[in-house]
């Protein structure tokens, strides 16, 4: 059992990324089989600007995962490089947690833009219509929650409600064709869970 301390932004993650680590289990299975830990919240700019902060999530999440764990942190990219800034992030985390495995995945701009690589498979859940011409880039908008809003019945997104019931729902393999981030995090669970030889 390999125990994953993960560290997010948004209350909808904190509910949302355990049910995605339980999907990966069963669609990316391998030697290893993680148990997803209650992720702990921050918030971004504070964890990403002050060193004290940073290096106390990062010393939490490395006492909850144990020496057999594995540290991820998943957050949104916004409007940075996803790629460069989780590199720069894993530099500096490594600088506190040498002794513990550790990823840094950042969704291109937002969580939700991984729905929007799989929009086909949500089209008819929670009152989302898939829109006839979904050629969208799943990374390119900037409000991915207002493109999911504007294409719920009534308007209306919520990240806290919306975020776990989709994360449970969206085709894996669709996410992972259309969007490079997830790849992303479907490499780093190759390497930390599914090619880990488990207890």
């Amino acid at each position: 059992m390999i125990p994953i301390a993960s560290i997010v932004e948004g209350d909808g993650e904190v509910a949302a990324l355990p049910v995605l680590l339980r999907r990966l289990n069963e669609w990316r299975p391998g030697h290893g089989y993680a148990q997803a830990l209650p992720p702990i919240r921050v918030h971004r700019d504070r964890f990403l600007n002050r060193d004290d902060e940073f290096r106390k999530q990062l010393l939490l999440a490395a006492a909850k995962c144990g020496d057999h764990g594995w540290i991820l942190v998943v957050l949104d990219a916004d409007d940075d490089c996803p790629a460069t800034l989780a590199d720069e992030v894993y530099q500096r985390a490594m600088q506190h947690v040498p002794h513990r495995r550790l990823s840094v995945v950042l969704a291109n701009r937002e969580y939700e833009a991984w729905f929007i690589a799989a929009a086909q498979s949500l089209d008819g859940r929670r009152g989302f219509r898939c829109p006839d011409d979904v050629s969208v880039d799943a990374e390119t908008p900037r409000d991915a929650k207002g493109w999911l809003r504007r294409n719920m019945e009534g308007g209306t997104y919520s990240e806290i409600l919306d975020q776990p019931a989709f994360t449970a729902q969206f085709d894996l393999q669709q996410a992972f064709e259309n969007s490079r981030s997830f790849r992303k995090l479907c490499k780093e669970w190759q390497i930390n869970v599914a090619d880990v030889n488990g207890d």
